[in-house]
């Protein structure tokens, strides 16, 4: 197989060249290397890999290399454990695929745009991205046709296995036809994902990425306190000291979580909170407003750990140290991504203490430990954004693209390109970032024109 780590030894096209150059993708990372190679030979592939390794760009451009653009049925279907992840791999192929015209990706979930995507469905699509419990039913009503596909993926297989996907997975590959390639992700390798494996491909080759290759990027340090009721001050040092641009504070509950977020908005921190309890559209709503960079710190429970491809992250935060050293390591994975220097902050308490020799046994070395009163910080500090994410009515059901917004923001609103951050298209609306000093006159400028010849309303989150 391949050694090189230049993407120009895989025989791709110029165009996606090219514009794998321009998304920064310059040399492939590990699971990119030694992966890509057999899914363009044809061959199934097994992979663990965490999160941030670079994975979906394997199987992307895997896919992108069989892709016959005339043909307007299905011919690649990536299962997902939830919808978050589902959008996020949409997201990060639409990136990849630009250079390739006419090529229509569609992501599929339950939710309150259910019936918009079931439409879009008629009118064909190349890729489909979904959760396996809603593919299922599309296959089964018929209204998904996979009689075309080529390639299976499924992403974060050992997720989709402890939800109790396994059944609808293998009812997934039953409608599929039996000469396509199989493409199996996991983090971890329990029983479950060789039985799987067994069912559904057939003479997988395998990789394995060394999770210590991606926490070698990431600095570790520790922090005792003494108890529960000191880690509000601790938090408010670790912030005050690391003025953290955006970063992730993860909670052991809701109840924590929500406690968390309160204390920072009473410091003045730009604070989300994320959690179960929250519907979809509110979940989605935070999520793009952190990666808008509109909020600073996105304060999380575990359903944030596993399944969202959250970029850029600046700090992770344990709040709470996880009882499962793999938790530990999926947290921490928010941070230092795509070979960039991360930095993981972790508070624990006497109580904890087993939890935290528990991840020196897996690192296979002692975690560094920090005392709190050796960080300065001033007493009076914030954490405020840089971008504001606006709301527009109008989505994919309008055909809105981001040239659209992108363009009415600077033409109409006389914006900087600067100015304006990441875009989101969902099906019956959009998001934009836009910088702090220019939010107000976008909104002006929006309301009184027009985006692709309609009127449409816009105005803050």
């Amino acid at each position: 197989m391949s050694v090189s780590t230049d993407f120009k030894s895989l025989g791709l096209s110029k165009e996606i060249l090219s514009n794998l150059e321009s998304l920064g993708y310059l040399k492939m990372t590990p699971v990119q290397e030694q992966g890509l190679p057999y899914i363009l030979e044809g061959r199934d592939l097994i992979a663990q890999a965490n999160t941030g390794s670079g994975k979906t760009a394997v199987f992307g451009l895997g896919i992108l290399s069989i892709i016959d653009i005339a043909n307007q049925l299905p011919q690649a279907l990536v299962l997902c454990p939830t919808r978050e992840l589902a959008q996020q791999v949409s997201l990060e192929i639409r990136r990849l695929a630009r250079a390739t015209s006419n090529i229509k990706i569609l992501s599929l979930y339950g939710g309150v745009e259910e019936k918009h995507k079931t439409k879009s469905l008629g009118q064909g699509a190349h890729i489909v991205v979904g959760t396996p419990g809603r593919i299922k039913k599309l296959l089964e009503k018929k209204e998904l046709n996979v009689n075309s596909l080529k390639i299976l993926v499924l992403d974060e297989a050992d997720r989709m296995l402890e939800l109790g996907f396994m059944d609808d997975i293998n009812a997934i590959a039953g409608f599929t036809p039996v000469d396509r390639q199989t493409l199996l992700f996991s983090a971890t390798f329990p029983n479950g994902i060789k039985t799987l494996s067994a069912f559904i491909q057939d003479e997988p080759a395998q990789v394995t990425v060394d999770s210590q290759h991606q926490e070698s990027t990431i600095k570790q340090l520790f922090f005792q306190v003494q108890g529960e009721v000191a880690k509000p001050e601790a938090l408010r040092r670790l912030l005050g000291h690391y003025r953290p641009e955006s970063a992730i504070i993860f909670c052991k509950s809701r109840t924590i979580c929500a406690e968390v977020a309160l204390l920072l908005k009473k410091e003045k921190v730009s604070a989300l909170e994320i959690h179960s309890d929250l519907d979809q559209k509110n979940r989605t709503l935070v999520l793009t407003k952190f990666a808008n960079k509109s909020c600073c710190i996105l304060v999380a429970t575990d359903l944030a750990a596993r399944g969202l491809d959250i970029k850029d992250v600046q700090v992770v935060i344990n709040y709470d140290l996880p009882m499962d050293h793999e938790l530990y390591v999926h947290r921490i994975g928010r941070t230092g991504r795509a070979g960039k220097e991360g930095l993981s902050l972790s508070l624990f308490t006497g109580r904890e203490q087993p939890f935290l020799d528990n991840i020196e046994n897996y690192l296979k070395k002692p975690c560094e430990k920090v005392e709190l009163e050796s960080l300065k910080v001033t007493r009076s500090f914030t954490l405020t954004p840089t971008m504001v994410t606006l709301y527009i009515s109008g989505g994919k059901k309008d055909n809105m693209r981001p040239s659209d917004i992108l363009g009415a923001l600077t033409k109409q609103a006389g914006l900087a390109a600067k100015d304006v951050g990441q875009i989101h298209i969902f099906e019956v609306n959009s998001y934009v970032a836009v910088a702090v000093p220019q939010v107000e006159k976008a909104i002006k400028a929006l309301n009184e024109g027009k985006i692709k010849g309609r009127k449409f309303k816009v105005g803050k989150t």
